[in-house]
């Protein structure tokens, strides 16, 4: 069976930290989606280390690592990630596998992103401009290049057709890089990566299965940004809830189990686009200063606010989250008061739901607010052991979110994180 973890805000929610500390339990970790827009970070021994495309299992001998075929790849990124990951000690020969089906984000993507973000103006996506958006574009529009492909002789030509494609495309915009040198540097990575094991992944996961294998799917970014589901246009351009790792991997429905959902114990958005319960003052920067808020791969400042149980329970929903996973619950601690949104008024209207489409200032959040606490929580181990207003907390939030909090992480280590 398949477990699945994944983040139910804007991304950020601490999934490398906790796919990391789930994986003793499992036999492989296969990142379903995303690319290296995505940085998950770990703290190991007083080390940090951020993935954008491997999964979070490398650091741990004997794991596989599945990069699935719902995975975005540049070439360039992943093979500088895996040097570094060498460097710090993984043995990432022995333990990755990559989709042959995987997409490939070509040099020429990275340039329709910046052009096409700076054509925007104002209106800007907030694209990492890792060129994510236009490979998918060219995934769903039957143009894209794939991993497999990287084996087949004639696939400098194919690259030049797909170029040529992106130059005009490019044109329209005025945009103008150094693709010369970036095509070296691609084609160099290209040949780098055919040393390590590429597999028809949809075969290889599901015999894994058969052999009774534990396998946990690891996802990038958060159900917010969801491509369907998500605060639309400004998302993501994949599937990001558990959904996603059926066809992120090739597995049928009836193989997923488990659905962990990670979330903060406040909420933080990189980018532009909605987000109701924003503290842009004094304190949403207290918060972006003490939780360390800026972007593990971009080093974007992230904005900062308030939980809001509407869009939990709204991810939750769509995922079909069974256990919750409560993150930084440490960078809360000092405050006279918690608050969290419980509902929204639209329109003069209170509700529930989100709404299908919607901007800043259009929504006003509800209130509740909760004492806070004062103790320093970093090094408590024992959930008996934590301030009594904070679990008071944790109580009120799991009675109106209906869903268990069975981990709280207390900080970035692997033992910071406390089991209920």
């Amino acid at each position: 069976m398949v477990d699945v973890v994944l983040g139910l805000q804007w991304g950020d929610e601490g999934k490398g930290k906790i796919a990391d500390f789930l994986t003793s339990r499992y036999d492989v970790v296969a990142r379903f989606q995303g690319g290296p827009n995505a940085g998950h970070s770990l703290e190991i021994n007083g080390m940090k280390h951020v993935l954008n495309t491997l999964p979070s299992g490398v650091f741990h001998k004997g794991c596989i690592n599945l990069i699935g075929n719902g995975v975005v790849i540049d070439p360039i990124l992943l093979r500088a990630e895996i040097e570094k990951t060498i460097a710090a000690g993984a043995d990432i020969h022995e333990g990755l596998y990559i989709s042959r089906k995987a997409h490939l984000i070509l040099p020429t993507h990275r340039m329709w992103d910046a052009a096409s973000e700076s054509f925007k103006g104002e209106k800007k996506i907030g694209s990492t401009l890792r060129g994510i958006s236009p490979t998918y574009q060219d995934k769903y529009g039957r143009y894209g290049l794939r991993v497999g492909d990287m084996q087949s002789n004639n696939f400098k030509e194919r690259y030049e057709m797909v170029k040529q494609k992106h130059l005009s495309v490019i044109k329209y915009y005025e945009y103008d890089c150094d693709l010369e040198s970036l095509e070296k540097e691609f084609f160099e990575a290209v040949e780098y990566l055919k040393q390590f094991k590429q597999v028809d992944s949809e075969y290889f996961i599901n015999d894994l299965i058969k052999q009774g294998k534990k396998i946990l799917a690891e996802g990038a970014q958060g159900s917010m940004l969801d491509v369907d589901f998500g605060t639309y246009p400004y998302v993501t351009s994949s599937n990001t809830i558990s959904g996603g790792a059926c066809v992120g991997l090739g597995i049928a429905p009836k193989h997923i189990n488990k659905v962990y959902g990670i979330f903060k114990a406040y909420c933080t958005r990189v980018g532009s686009g909605p987000f109701p319960s924003e503290l842009d003052d004094d304190l949403g920067q207290a918060l972006r200063d003490k939780g360390n808020e800026y972007g593990a791969t971009t080093g974007r400042p992230r904005r900062t606010g308030w939980l809001d149980l509407v869009a939990l329970n709204y991810a939750i929903m769509l995922s079909g989250v069974d256990e919750l996973i409560m993150m930084k619950a440490d960078v809360l601690s000092g405050l006279p008061e918690v608050n969290v949104a419980t509902e929204y008024t639209i329109g003069g209207e209170k509700t529930s739901q989100l709404p299908h489409t919607y901007n800043n200032g259009e929504i006003t959040p509800s209130y509740t607010g909760y004492a806070g606490w004062q103790e320093d929580l970093t090094q408590i181990t024992d959930y008996d052991k934590l301030p009594k207003t904070f679990c008071d907390y944790i109580d009120a939030v799991e009675g109106i979110i209906g869903t268990r909090i069975g981990i709280i992480s207390v900080g970035p280590e692997r033992s910071q994180t406390i089991l209920r």
